[in-house]
Order: C-alpha cells, then structure tokens, then sequence
C-alpha cells in the first residue's frame, strides 16, 4: 500500500511539470568542470538568472536544461566554487569551467547568538558534525546517540537499551553534582526541552526508590530524542565556557547548535529513501550450565541443629533435581535469556524531502515515518515527522526572513526494566528463573506463577503496557534587516523566536491477572497509571550587529542584544489500583493518588560583545553577557558571565617561511557560563498529610535557601592548529582548565531547626583536559579517495573545595559501591568497604582517555566508510551478577577467577563479599572498542542511470550499514554503556538488569529526482 501510494505521489508530479516540459522551446546541455583540474564537478546549481527555473549537475558533472526561449544567462554556483554568470546564445552542448573559491571552502562555525566565524578564525575548539557524518554513514535511533565517537571531549553513555533514546551527553566532564549535566540543544535558534520525565509512575510497582536509592529509577527517553537527524545540515558543539558564555546561565554543561536543513535556488529536487533492517542483543550474558548436583545445591540447606527440617530440604531439592532431569531428558530446557533478549526487531525508516526556490525564496519540506521493534517483545519506537522551513529575501535582499516549523508524533513502548525492589521487573525475575520452568501460556492464554520469583517474566513482557507519548511542536523565525550599509560600515538588526511545545503522556498498565499483582501473592489487584505533561518553553531576541573596517583592513563587529526565555512545565500523575475486572481507566479502581509538579520561570539578559580582526591575522573578541532569573533568591539580580578571545594566524605573516606548514593558528579564550540551582533547592517545599480527617502539613527534611546563588563555571583554554602539505594534514590541540564554583550542595544543619540537611554553595569542582584531533586526506585521485581522521581526548577532574562533610551519592551504599564527593579526589570516584571493612576507592566513571578512528574510502562509485572507538577505563558498578548469583544462574557462578586464593567459585565469592559488607567485586572496568558505524554504498553511473531512467533521476544510491557490529569488552555483562539512573546526573554507569543494547543492520535505497 506504502509503495502504491508513493508510486501515485510521482505520477502526479510528473503530470504537474509535463506541460512546462511540452512547452519549453530550447535545450541546453553540457558539462561543468573544475578550471584547475579539468574533472566533472558533481551537484553544481544551475539556475536560468530571473527565474526558479533550474537543474543541478549529475555525479559526473554533466546537465541538462530546458528554457523557454535564447539567449539566456545561467547562474552557476556551490559551496566550494565561485559564483559564475554563463550567457548562452544558441542551444547544443557547452563547457562551463568553475574556479574553485578559497573564501567559500572556509569552514564557517557557529560561535554566537547572530553571528558565525570562519573556522581559520575562531579562537575555541568548536566540533563541528556534518550532516553527512551525521547520518549519511548509517541511520541513527536518535540525534545524542549519532554524536557518540564524531568530536573530542564528549562522554556519551546510553542509560536504557530499549528503542526511543534514552542517553547522557557530558562535554569536558561533569560539570555539576546536583543540577543539570547535559549540554543546552538549540535548533534553528530556538531553546529545545531535553527533559527525561519520569511519569508513568512504574515505582509504585518497582519499589525501586524504596530500597537503597531514592531516586527515581524509571528510566524514561529524553526529549532530544524527538529531532529526526535527517533533517539536519550541521551541529555545532561549543564544549566550554570560553564559546558557550555568550549563552550565560544556561550553557555550564555546554552548548549544541543544531542547523536544519535550507532549500537552495533552482530546479525543485525530490528525495526519497528507504531504510529496512533488523536489530539483534550485542552480546547475551548466557546461562549457567546446570547439571543435578548444581540444581541440588541450589535448593538445598544444610541444619546440623534441626534435622527435620534439613531433610525437608533435602527433599524439596531432589524433587527440583527430579524436575531439572525429566526436563532435560525431553529437550524442555528453556534458554529464558534467549527467550526474552533473543528477538530480532524490524527496521523500517521512510523519508521524503522536496526542496527548491528561485533568488529570493528558498523551501525545504521533509516528512520522515521511523519504525523500529525492540529485542524483546511489545518494545519499539515509531517517530513521524514533518518539518517546513522557508527563507525569503525581499526589500532588494536587505531582508531575508526564516520560518522553520517541525511537527513530531511519536510513541515509545519500553518495556519494565531495571532496578526494583519487588523482584518483578522483567530482568530481576530472569535473575532468578531455572530453565525448567513452565511460564508459557495454556490454550487459552493463561499464565502459571513462576515457582522461583514474585513475576512471570514472560507474562509481565506479554502483558504490560509502559508507553510514552509524545506531541510536539518546534517552531522559530529570524529576520535580518540591513539598516544601513556604507563602503566602510554597516549595521544590520536581527529578530529571533522561537516556540518548542510539545505534551507527553505516559501510560503504564499493569492487569490483575499479572503473578505479582494477585492480591493472593500480596499484589494490587491491578494497576493503572497515567500520567500527563505539557512543557512550553520559549526564546525571544533582538541583536544588533555593526561592521565597521579601517583604511588598513582592521575589522571590527560590535554586537548587543536582549533576550528573553520562558519555561512552563505542568506535570500531572494518576495512579489506581484495585482496578475492577479487566479495566484501566482510573476512575475503575478502589485506590487512587494524585501528583502534580509543576515549575514556571522567566529568564532575562542581555549581551554586548566586540571583535576585531585585522587582516585575518589577529583576532580578537570581549564580551559579557549578564542574566537575572525568576529561579534566583532576587529576582531582579543579574549575575554576569565575561568572555574573551584571541587567535593568530601566523602563517599569514610575511615571515612565515615554512612551506611544508600552509596553516598555523595559536589560539586561547576564556569565558564563564552559569547552571540555575536545581529544583527545590531555593524553597522549602511543604508536604501534605491527613490524620484522622484532619488535613496538615508536613516538615520535609531538607531545608531550601532562597538566597543561594547559581553554580559559575569559569574556563581558560589554550591550543593551536595547523595544516601540512597544502592542507592534506591537519592537526588540532587543545588543552582547557575549567572550574565549577558555587556547588549547589546538601549541607547538614542543627537538628533544633526541624530540618536534616539544607542547600547551600558550599563546593568547587575542577575539570582538566586534553584533546587532540588529526586528519589526513591520504589518497586522492580520479578513481581512488581515502580520508581518515583520528582523535584522542581525555579529563580528569577533582573536587578542589567541599564545605560540608564527604558525602557518597548515586548508589546503593558502600557495601555495594557508590559515588562519594571528597576534597581533593575526582569528582567521579567510586568507593565501598573492602574485605577489611574499610572505605576505599574501588574505580572511577571517568575513562582514562577516549580514541575514535574514522575513514572514507571512494574507489570509483563505491564508498565504504566505518568509525572504530575506544574507551580505555572508566568503571561501571555492575549489581546485575550479585542478582543473578543470589538466583544461582549466574553464568560465569561456578568459575574461579575471582577468588584471590583460586578456591571459591565467583558465584559464592561475590554472595560472600555482599555479606561482609565488601564492595570490591561489583565494581568493574567499562573499557570497550567498539565497531561503531560501517556503511558500504554504491552509487549507480550516470551513463547507466540515463539508460534506465532518462533524465528524471539525478542520482541513485544503494548499501549496508550497521552499528555496534563488533565490541570487544571483558566487562561482564550485556554492555559497558548502562545507567540504572537515567540520562541525567552524576552517576552514570550502574547496572541493575537493564533493558540490553542492540546491534543494528540496514538496507539502503536513496533515490533524487
């Protein structure tokens, strides 16, 4: 039905342009070519001047155009070559030689709110990812996980495996214990929501907050995950505070600038591509190998003192052993692991774009339908997107207004994973689950309790809805008015806003016919929860931007402007249980809780900067930007974040005489950015109670300050670049010191206050860095490419300043491992008690240091491209096998690796550690090197697409792609990348049965018309 319809889509628009084509009157044909090598450039615009009547150049360089009547002159252009004007006479075939243009292959990168720089020229490390890089090589799930391994200075750790996101994105490390660590994400200009919001209220099954770890554990998706990353041109990511300041107290953890996609003058393009594939688990953990004796011991305790009651355990034991036997004996072992990971999940992603214009209006339209099936049943994500974004130059091109709009809708099914204290999660339950239990449904659908845990992880996996909904909108405009222009001068206004709304709606349903919710088994008989969020945030500026250059070629551009930014968010939580026979609307149940959360908070700041460069030998730049916030004790008190810049090209100078070296750029700037205080940290937030009908309140245990400041962080950064033979190398250095001031920390506090524990600036935290990047185009020529770029990067950090007593955080104790916040040690550190029964530190989340290595090789119409990635260190706290040996199933239970005396099997020796109280063994190395992306494409020739198609396809593209195809990992477990805790915060990297990562495999087919 799909195919039909978009078969009818291209009939339509070929009776739509058949008349112009019946008319046209004269052809004209040719090639276009490099004027210094003589080669066919492909993808050059050729535009008929005056009209929107154009084409572009096929992969060889050859083009074909009808017009209406000659002469004619036709405008041709691309990045990368100079603008041409080409009059044409008489019809037939012509030669166009285009120069190529230094000026237009310069790099340009976003640095500020309404300027850019060339790269030559920018003074701070900024990433730049293309949309090629981006998604070109294979599809991403999503836009944080198509970063991971494409810049330097970036940890990125996925905290769920199931489809729709779910991902944490550190820059330069972590750069708060309490509040936000993920960067700021700005599309197109607008502020984009990345919240992970918990509200399908899974706890109240879980428990999982009610054990060692308040913090919620329902591992909900982050709303970046919405932006479809086909629809993207470029991300710009400003690691520090020296480029992020301009941004002030949003922009401590970083900032992403994200451009979309623009239409570009000329003939109307088409674009269409199909992905399909299958997704399958990285690596299983496996399955212990049973045999009687092993089933025996699991079941058997001995009682020197009660005899009775070890032979009744005695023979509860043989019985499991006689089940274990006749199971085996009939081939009825199931591999449970096998049975819920073991699926292979479907991949299908659509996507059409059309894009065009004439000189002064340019469109781009785009509609994507991505589908993808989890490994476990009832799990995927499907994402529909539709995006329009125009430009419109008018007032003779002194004005050019941008409209981008994007429309998402999409559904997320995650499954019930992770942490809980109740031993009903799917992969708690597995823990415990022997292979010779019966948990299939009967004829008639009904399902047996699962004799060794509180759930049937089959019926749970069957049975359960755990959905996010989500309805989103992103939209934002930019006008640029020329308001005066001179020889020497000018000044231009800029107006920006932008909208991000979208609402989520999470359902969780949990039947009463489920094992653990049969009031026979202490369950609650059923339960439903909904729960409702409605977040709109909003940016509004205004800039104006003055150009002024002297006699002498010494520029200088003064920018000022104002902003504004609101945030509204309105989260509601129904929860029921009790339900009624099979219902689940909330109103069917005995029980029922209400939650709400709701935050309001209006930001406004301005800023000034001022660069100047002379020449493009010296740059330099200075600004400040200052923001007051209704988050702030005063509101009306602006905090203010400075930055400054320099960079020299010295290679521009007549006394550079190295010729082997074309580029040396020393460069180095310093800023500060801001991080608002978390919520609750600036109010004393009251609770309700009721006693015997009497409705109160209730003290909470942690006291707010309204006083309390905002965390600053401060950055210097220093580094050079450089290019060897004519820019054939690259080189890349930076080295960045970035401290964290004002640490918003839980200090303890007089028990005669009627409080525990208050907020208070009482922390620094430092961070330091090294990043290297280098590139080589090693091989280019006619039939042969190869270009290959390797980076390396490392941080440290430490806590250079703590008031309040060392702390632990983001675990479940120091007999299990946890985060501790100590003076003088990593912010990162893992500690526990060792077999001596004292604290120590046991690892450190913080990798060693990162490496990536990508490539891209073209041998005539083939392109194979891949990107390895190690990460050497960094360590994970791994509770999934102590779960597991409690249950005896533990895979590696009955090997003998651990024990230091090479005598008691690991299953027993980790039992044994958790209750000494020693955390060594569950703290392990994360290291991996990993096959990230590999695609292979084949381009199909022109002469053979002429043949097939005619001249109605520009361009055909078929291939493979895949992502984690190899890892290689001693980490024991599914995948080093986990996080029990979510996407946000300090403690990344916790393992408590989590939903497993996944390999994926895609087919490709790209068609342009």
């Amino acid at each position: 039905m799909k195919k039909q319809t978009q078969i009818n889509k291209g009939l339509l628009l070929f009776l739509f342009f058949f008349p112009i084509i019946l008319f046209a009157q004269e052809t004209i044909t040719g090639k276009v070519i490099n004027e210094g090598t003589g080669e066919g450039i492909p993808f050059i615009n050729i535009v008929e001047e005056g009209t929107n009547n154009g084409t572009a150049t096929d992969i060889d360089g050859n083009f074909s155009l009808t017009v209406n009547s000659l002469p004619v002159k036709l405008k041709v252009f691309a990045i990368g070559f100079a603008e041409k004007s080409v009059s044409v006479e008489i019809a037939g075939s012509i030669t166009i030689q285009v120069a190529e243009s230094t000026e237009s292959l310069e790099e340009v990168v976003i640095t500020g709110l309404a300027t850019s720089v060339k790269r030559s020229n920018a003074a701070n490390a900024v990433s730049s990812v293309s949309a090629e890089d981006l998604a070109g090589l294979t599809p991403p799930q999503t836009l944080d996980g198509a970063l991971a391994g494409k810049f330097a200075g970036a940890l990125i750790t996925k905290s769920s495996g199931a489809p729709g996101g779910g991902i944490s994105v550190k820059l330069r490390g972590v750069t708060s214990i309490n509040g936000n660590s993920q960067p700021l994400y700005i599309v197109d200009g607008v502020y984009v929501n990345n919240n992970s919001i918990s509200g399908a209220g899974l706890n109240a099954v879980s428990g999982a907050a009610g054990g060692g770890n308040a913090s919620n554990q329902d591992n909900p998706s982050n709303r970046i995950a919405d932006i479809n990353p086909d629809d993207i041109e470029s991300v710009e990511i400003l690691k520090g505070a020296s480029a992020a300041a301009i941004y002030g107290a949003r922009a401590a953890a970083g900032v992403i600038i994200i451009t979309t996609k623009k239409g570009k003058a000329g003939q109307t393009k088409i674009s269409f591509s199909q992905d399909a594939g299958f997704n399958t688990i990285i690596r299983p953990r496996g399955q212990r190998n049973f045999t009687e004796d092993r089933i025996f011991d699991i079941f058997f305790s001995p009682d020197p003192d009660d005899p009775v009651a070890e032979q009744n355990s005695r023979d509860a034991a043989n019985a499991q052993v006689a089940l274990f036997t006749d199971a085996r004996n009939n081939g009825r072992l199931v591999d449970f692991e096998d049975e819920i990971y073991g699926e292979e999940g479907f991949i299908t992603n659509t996507s059409v774009n059309v894009s065009g214009g004439s000189d002064n209006t340019l469109f781009y339209a785009a509609f994507s339908n991505n589908e993808e099936d989890g490994i476990v049943q009832n799990t995927g994500y499907n994402r529909k997107s539709i995006r329009f974004n125009i430009n419109h130059d008018f007032l003779d091109k002194r004005a050019k207004l941008s409209l981008t709009s994007n429309y998402i809708d999409s559904r997320s099914n995650r499954g019930f994973f992770n942490n809980d204290n109740t031993g009903t999660t799917i992969g708690v339950a597995l823990t415990s689950t022997l292979p010779y239990a019966d948990l299939f449904p009967d004829a008639n659908g009904n399902y047996p309790d699962n004799p060794f845990g509180s759930s049937n992880p089959l019926q749970t996996r069957d049975l359960i809805t755990n959905r996010e909904d989500v309805n989103r909108f992103i939209v934002g405009s930019a006008l640029d008015v020329k308001l005066y222009e001179a020889e020497k001068s000018n000044l231009k206004a800029v107006i920006r806003g932008g909208v991000d709304y979208y609402q989520l709606i999470t359902t969780a349903i949990f039947p009463e016919q489920l094992q653990f919710q049969k009031p026979s088994n202490g369950g609650l008989n059923g339960l439903s929860a909904l729960g409702t969020t409605e977040n709109k945030d909003a940016n509004y500026s205004l800039f104006l931007v003055h150009n002024y250059t002297t006699d002498n070629d010494l520029n200088f551009r003064t920018q000022a402007g104002v902003t504004k930014q609101t945030f509204f968010r309105n989260t509601v939580r129904n929860i029921t249980s009790d339900l009624i026979a099979a219902q689940s609307n909330l109103d069917q149940g005995a029980n029922v809780s209400v939650t709400q959360f709701r935050q309001e908070q209006e930001d406004q700041g301005f800023f000034v900067q001022e660069e100047l460069n002379y020449q493009d030998k010296i740059i330099g730049t200075l600004g400040i930007r200052g923001d007051k916030s209704s988050n702030n004790g005063d509101a009306n008190k602006f905090f203010y974040y400075p930055k400054a810049s320099a960079a020299v090209n010295i290679h521009s100078f007549d006394f550079w005489k190295i010729p082997v070296v074309n580029q040396f750029k020393v460069r180095a700037a310093y800023g500060e950015a801001g991080n608002f205080a978390p919520n609750g940290a600036l109010f004393t937030a009251y609770t309700n109670s009721l006693i015997d009908g009497n409705v109160g309140i209730v003290v909470p245990a942690t006291l707010g300050d309204p006083t309390i400041s905002p965390e600053k962080q401060k950055e210097l950064e220093v580094g050079f670049d450089a290019s060897f033979l004519d820019s054939r190398i690259g080189l890349e250095f930076s080295y960045y010191n970035k401290s964290v001031d004002d640490l918003i920390l839980q200090a303890n506090i007089e028990p005669s206050s009627g409080f525990t524990s208050r907020f208070a600036n009482a922390g620094n935290l430092a961070n330091r860095g090294v990043e290297i990047a280098i590139n080589a185009n090693i091989i280019q020529n006619d039939n042969f490419d190869w270009n290959t770029n390797v980076l390396f990067f490392t941080n440290t950090s430490e806590i250079t300043k703590l008031e309040v007593a060392p702390f632990n955080l983001g675990g479940f104790g120091a007999g299990l491992g946890t985060f501790r916040i100590e003076e003088g040690k990593s912010a990162t550190q893992i500690v526990g008690t060792n077999a001596d029964g004292d604290l120590v530190v046991l690892g450190n989340s913080e990798p060693d240091f990162q490496i990536t290595w990508s490539n891209n090789v073209r041998y005539k119409d083939f392109t194979l491209s891949f990107l390895w990635h190690w990460k050497q260190g960094g360590d994970n706290i791994n509770l999934t096998n102590l779960l597991t040996d409690f249950g005896g199933t533990s895979p590696d239970y009955d090997d003998v690796d651990l024990d230091p005396a090479g005598t008691t099997p690991n299953g027993p020796f980790r039992i044994g550690a958790f209750r000494a109280g020693n955390a060594t063994p569950f703290v392990e190395d994360a290291s991996y090197l990993r096959l990230r992306e590999v695609g292979l494409y084949y381009n199909l020739p022109s002469k053979i697409r002429k043949q097939v198609f005619g001249n109605y396809v520009s361009n055909l593209k078929i291939g493979f792609s895949g992502n984690n195809l190899i890892n290689v990992f001693d980490y024991n477990s599914y995948d080093p990348e986990v996080s029990n805790f979510g996407s946000n915060g300090l403690s990344t990297g916790v393992e408590v049965t989590p939903f497993p990562s996944s390999k994926r495999y895609l087919f490709h087919l790209a068609v342009d018309f």
